[in-house]
């Protein structure tokens, strides 16, 4: 069986050559980075979010992001319609439960939405705790308040409840599933001061999924969420070194991290050196 670094690498190799197509139901202030990442990367974007369209839409995507991060009324019914879609299409698709467990009427939205069977959840540890019902220890806007550890157990109770992946980010991030636990070490704190960096990860991993479902037999969903944040990651690590090479600060990682996702997904075998995994079992 091949080790996790190579599983990962396979699965960058496979979204280069499937293109997955990616429909983003997103913040408003990251649609264009976003984009911009997933064309980087080898995906396909498109930033389709109205309620007429977002079903036939995600029922021809290779993937759906749902992302809570500036809902309007209108978003809204175009999240369920997509995830309507996506679910009568069988197209796997993604929950970023942006600020769950703050404004009550999102937090009950994404309450009621994961109950639908995203094939993957990605969050910080606040979002994670709040979705799964509990009480985080706070989370301050976008931001969580709490330790990725201190959502291990909630990852792990809404990974069997929905029967998808649930992937924490943090310092240290953490992807769980039915009897399987990685943690991914990777990334630099440039990434925290770069608008779009958590939201585009989102949609990187609607397009793993894609490609990985597009695979049958060679890679799991459990495979692809964790190739997404390892791209993501080591494009950090390596932006980093060019950004603080130069003395530079994040206008100019934002550009270099762009340049890395492309450098990655152009040579994978640059993950093995930049991205350290630890499987831990269940």
């Amino acid at each position: 069986m091949p080790d996790t670094l190579t599983t990962i690498v396979h699965a960058v190799h496979a979204l280069r050559q499937r293109t997955p197509l990616v429909q983003c139901i997103t913040n408003q202030v990251v649609p264009q980075v976003t984009a911009n990442v997933l064309l980087a990367a080898g995906a396909a974007p498109a930033m389709v979010d109205t309620p007429e369209e977002a079903a036939d839409f995600a029922a021809v995507a290779s993937g759906v992001l749902v992302n809570t991060g500036s809902p309007t009324a209108a978003q809204y019914v175009a999240m369920r319609e997509a995830v309507r879609g996506a679910t009568d299409a069988h197209t796997p698709w993604v929950l970023d439960p942006v600020a769950c467990g703050g404004p009550a009427a999102r937090t009950g939205f994404c309450r009621d939405i994961v109950t639908h069977g995203p094939a993957a959840v990605r969050a910080n540890a606040s979002e994670v705790i709040a979705l799964e019902g509990g009480t985080p220890g706070g989370g301050r806007g976008v931001d969580s308040t709490d330790e990725v550890d201190a959502a291990l157990d909630a990852a792990r109770a809404l990974a069997d409840r929905t029967g998808g992946v649930v992937a924490v980010s943090g310092a240290q991030d953490l992807v769980v599933s039915h009897g399987r636990t990685s943690r991914l070490n990777s990334g630099d704190p440039l990434l925290q001061l770069v608008i779009g960096t958590g939201c585009s990860l989102g949609a990187l991993t609607a397009a793993y999924l894609g490609a990985a479902r597009a695979t049958p037999g060679e890679l799991t969903d459990h495979d692809a969420v964790l190739a997404a944040h390892a791209h993501v990651g080591a494009a950090g690590t390596l932006a980093a070194r060019d950004a603080d090479g130069g003395g530079r600060g994040p206008g100019s990682f934002a550009v270099a991290w762009l340049d890395a996702l492309h450098t990655v997904a152009a040579d994978p075998s640059l993950i093995t050196d930049l991205v350290a995994v630890e499987e831990t079992g269940r």
